[in-house]
Parts: structure tokens; sequence; C-alpha cells
């Protein structure tokens, strides 16, 4: 019991220090803007000279399209906005030669390129990437909505399946609010503050980088960096994926769908404390919510809320948890 006690005080009096040296949050996300635009830069200059390539378009009423575009330059979206507005709109993700493809990341060669939506007969992928999106909104959100005398340490986005109720994003607030409770109009002032940036239609731009670029991103963040680390030795490429979503920039294990203006309904249902660790109190936070071509009616939205309430358990990469028989209150999908 001794040891533990001072275990916590140790972790407690890091973070305390860590928070005094780290520079306001303003200036953190201006860096990160600064070095994501940088790289960004740097990456279109690769492509000096316009390069046409043929994009042969698949799905419903396409095959055979083909469409001429820019190499290095042009990107699904692109694409999209020479087919109809219902395209442009609806589209969320896209697939290159079978690859997922966010629809706003450049093309770099011909290739056949097929649009997702959430009314495709299986939209499983889509699903996902609007799940991990979602939970990638709010840690946007979370990481603005406290006074700037408290520290927002964004830790891990558990890749969590739409069966499970809820998305997730961890994180560790700074140690004077240990002993904060949110209340019901805590969590209602985030998901205003969701809602408006959903208003916003703000796109989620990817930057596919070399570990030492995001490591410069995230330098005022000792957890993020050892995040990079790691996604970086479990991708045979070695890169690592960076999102920006407006000024937050963030680091994705996975495809983002292209705008906030897709999500419709969008709750915070929860805030919940897990345990003391390394980087101090760490706590889960959860939404829910539905893409814009998909409605429930307020019936079924309160149950669903209900469900998301309730703690996500995310296993540890070594438990394996076989799959979740169906339930009746899961998120409605057009499976």
């Amino acid at each position: 019991m001794a040891t533990r006690t001072v275990c916590r005080l140790l972790q407690r009096r890091y973070a305390s220090t860590a928070a005094a040296v780290r520079p306001p949050a303003a200036e953190v996300r201006s860096q990160r803007n600064a070095v994501f635009s940088r790289e960004q830069a740097r990456q279109r200059a690769l492509y000096p000279r316009i390069e046409k390539i043929e994009v042969s378009m698949q799905g419903p009423g396409l095959d055979g399209t083909l469409l001429i575009m820019n190499r290095g330059m042009s990107t699904p979206l692109s694409c999209a906005r020479h087919l109809t507005e219902y395209h442009v709109t609806s589209s969320a993700l896209a697939l290159v030669d079978e690859e997922l493809w966010p629809l706003h990341k450049p093309l770099t060669h011909s290739c056949s390129l097929t649009l997702l939506t959430f009314k495709d007969s299986d939209p499983t992928l889509v699903n996902q990437a609007y799940w991990r999106s979602c939970a990638a909104l709010l840690g946007q959100i979370l990481e603005t909505a406290f006074k700037d005398d408290y520290t927002v340490e964004l830790l891990s986005t558990p890749e969590v399946p739409v069966t499970s109720g809820a998305f997730c994003c961890d994180l560790a607030l700074d140690p004077q609010l240990d002993s904060w409770t949110p209340s019901e109009e805590s969590l209602r002032s985030l998901t205003r503050a969701a809602q408006q940036l959903i208003h916003q239609d703000l796109a989620w731009e990817p930057l596919e980088v070399a570990p030492s670029v995001a490591l410069e991103v995230f330098s005022h963040s000792r957890y993020k960096q050892e995040e990079v680390e790691q996604k970086a030795a479990q991708n045979p490429k070695g890169t690592v994926m960076l999102y920006r979503c407006g000024d937050h920039v963030l680091l994705s294990g996975g495809p983002l769908v292209a705008r906030t203006g897709l999500c419709s309904q969008y709750e915070v249902t929860a805030l919940h404390s897990l345990a003391q660790g390394p980087w101090g109190l760490h706590r889960r936070a959860q939404g829910l919510s539905l893409p814009l071509q998909l409605q429930a009616h307020h019936t079924v939205w309160r149950k669903l809320r209900q469900r998301a309430e309730k703690l996500v358990e995310v296993p540890r990469p070594e438990e394996v948890t076989p799959p979740s028989p169906p339930d009746s209150t899961q998120p409605p999908t057009s499976q």
C-alpha cells in the first residue's frame, strides 16, 4: 500500500511539472499546424509538373467511366466533383485499387476508384472510419474545453467496433481536476462544442509523414511521441498518418471520413474515471453519433444513449475477445 501511494505521488508530481513547463495550448496548436503545413507544402512540391493519370471509376452506374486527373494533386473528392452532387455530398471514403483511401488524399498513379457511402450494400469499412472520426472529433473538443490553467493530455483513441455502443477517447486531465466529476450540463456543453464543429463542415485533411515529422508535431507531448514510435514500428512502410481538422492536428490509427458535416446526431454521453497511470488519472470520454444519411427516432436514440453511457471495456492487445452476439440496441447501420 505504501509503495502504491508513493507511486501515485510521483505520478502527480511529474504531471504537475510537465504542466508547468508546457507552453499555452494555443501556442502548441500553432506549432503543430506550422509543422503540418510545412510538410504538406513539401510533399506537394514533389510534383512540380502537371502529369496526367487515368482514374477508372467503379460502382453503381459508374463502371466504364474514365477520368483524366492530375498526379499528386487530384483527390478522390476531385473525381467526385466530375460526377454528380450526390457523389460529392454522400461520399465518405474511397477505395483506390482496393486500398482504403481518404477522400482528401492526392492520387499518385493511374488507378481504379470506388467511392464509398453509408448507403452501400456493405458499409462496414465506412462505419469503422466514421466511428474513428467521431472519436477524433471528441478528442478535439476535449483539448479546448478547459481553461488555459488546466492541461489536457489526449491519450489513446481505442479502436472499438460500432457494436460496442459508444466511441471512445482516453485522456488525462490536470491533476487539479482529479476530484472533478462532470455534470449533465458539462456533457451538454461538450456536445454543443462538437455540434459547432459539425456545423462548420470541416475537412479531415490526411498527411502521411515520416516519424521524425510526427515527433516534431507532437514535441510537447511525451505520450504522443511514444505513440508515434509504436505506430511507425507497426506500419510496414514505417510512416504514420496525421490528420488536421481546423487547427487541431491528430495522430490516427486508420482512415477518417471526409468531413465533420457527415455527422448528424452527435452526443457526448459520459466521462469515466479509469485508474491512475503514468500520466495521472486516466479517463475515458464516450459518445454516440449517427451519420447524416441515417437518422434514428428519438425513442430509439434514447435507448442507444443509455447504452452509450456505460463504460466501454477495451481489452488489452494480448487479450482475445470473442465476437459479441447481435444486440437489438446497436447503433443502426445500413447493413
